[in-house]
């Protein structure tokens, strides 16, 4: 009997300790939401690819007047006053070219040889003489425009008081919130792309930047107040 009333005892004392601690772990009473807000600012960098597409009838001879004609643009792209650090080569290939053949596998008639570099423009007003520049220099593969904002992360700050702001109204709609619990970010800007243009396109054509949207969504879980808090 004095067993069974220690072990008793025990049990009890063991289920009071346990209680608090599972009130613990209770989650509290919360409410989540997501607010957005987008900031429209002009962009002040842009990217521009071009290059240098050389065919022949070997390998060496294509990719040797790829080489000298690719040297030509680099060095107009310098004396244009675009530094060597906004100058990345972004594609670099040699291909066999075929041609159709009935009687048997296609028959390689020559070679193909591609360099393309991406030029940041720092100065978007420029756009225009770069492409300028690359098409004076004998550059015959003109890529895409991508404009974007360098400092997008600092101006996302007002939208992201815009979309906490929000966020807080939606939840006050619902209930008379306290401090959140959590906050979570989605959403980042992207660059805009433009169309490919031909290789014989008049370069003085204007390019028009516009504006960049940046978009923040956040969620946000809010407490609520308990009934006598």
């Amino acid at each position: 009997m004095k067993y069974r009333a220690i072990l008793a005892a025990a049990i009890a004392a063991g289920t009071l300790l346990a209680a608090p601690a599972l009130a613990q772990i209770v989650p509290p009473a919360a409410i989540s939401v997501s607010g957005e807000a987008t900031v429209s600012v002009p962009p002040d960098l842009a990217l521009v690819e071009g290059g240098v597409t050389s065919e022949a009838k070997t390998a060496r001879e294509a990719s040797d007047a790829n080489n000298a004609a690719m040297g030509k643009v680099l060095q107009a792209l310098k004396g244009a006053g675009i530094e060597a650090k906004d100058v990345q080569t972004s594609r670099l290939s040699l291909q066999p070219q075929s041609a159709p053949n009935r009687s048997g596998p296609p028959a390689i008639v020559g070679y193909r040889a591609s360099n393309r570099v991406t030029i940041r423009v720092r100065d978007v007003t420029k756009v225009a003489n770069v492409i300028d520049t690359l098409v004076a220099a004998g550059a015959n593969d003109i890529g895409g425009i991508n404009f974007m904002v360098s400092q997008a992360s600092k101006l996302l700050d007002e939208a992201r008081e815009q979309a906490v702001a929000d966020a807080r109204r939606k939840a006050e709609i619902y209930a008379k919130a306290a401090a959140p619990l959590s906050i979570s970010e989605e959403g980042s800007p992207g660059p805009m792309p433009f169309r490919k243009m031909a290789a014989g396109m008049a370069a003085a054509a204007p390019v028009a930047q516009g504006e960049e949207t940046l978009q923040v969504t956040v969620s946000v879980s809010w407490a609520i107040k308990q009934a006598g808090q």
